[in-house]
């Protein structure tokens, strides 16, 4: 999973800030290649060198650029299948909540490979939820703030999130549900038309 992360990592570096902001992080974590490859596994300690590398480039918090790291995946128009794979989890925001848990096994048919950590929410009525995950790194959950956020958007809900004290070593983030239908969400149609 790893690959994956670190290639949507140097793909965002260079998007949002560009390929010299992306070579200098390569040159400051010292990385003996200037690419992922998304399907190899790596060692997390690579992965933590390169986030703090970005953060030391970028000047900003590591939680900060995990979000928008999160975000991007979603939002960004090039992003589309992991829009529409998310999206299948249902009508409403809330329905896409209820979905969460079944996320790891929807991303294995795409990719068998691929092991996603397991996602367990709480419905604590009245519109609060909380999501409980076990982080391939520390800090992972911050991404997982921000596709929450941009999936939020991309419904029209109006929702507050906050990452929680750790318990167990898992990132536990709390989701209230303010308004599921506070703007007019993205399209979405379940057939992809033809170009």
């Amino acid at each position: 999973m790893l690959g994956l992360i670190n290639r949507a990592l140097e793909d965002f570096l260079k998007r949002r800030h560009g390929s010299a902001v992306w070579q200098r992080v390569v040159l400051r974590a010292q990385l003996p290649f200037d690419s992922f490859e998304p399907l190899l596994s790596y060692d997390p300690a690579l992965t933590e060198t390169v986030i703090r590398a970005a953060c030391v480039e970028l000047g900003r918090p590591r939680e900060s650029i995990l979000e928008d790291l999160g975000t991007t995946l979603v939002s960004h128009h090039d992003r589309d299948g992991l829009r529409r794979l998310l999206r299948f989890g249902g009508v409403t925001f809330r329905d896409f909540l209820h979905s969460l848990e079944e996320l790891p096994n929807r991303a294995r048919l795409a990719l068998p490979d691929l092991h996603l950590p397991t996602i367990v929410l709480e419905d604590r009525g009245g519109g609060q939820f909380t999501i409980r995950a076990l982080p391939p790194f520390a800090g992972a959950g911050f991404i997982l703030i921000g596709l929450l956020r941009a999936m939020a958007d991309d419904y029209g809900a109006l929702v507050l999130l906050d990452m929680m004290p750790s318990e167990r070593e898992e990132d536990v983030i709390s989701v209230l549900l303010l308004d599921e239908a506070h703007s007019e969400g993205r399209k979405f149609d379940l057939a992809l038309r033809a170009s």
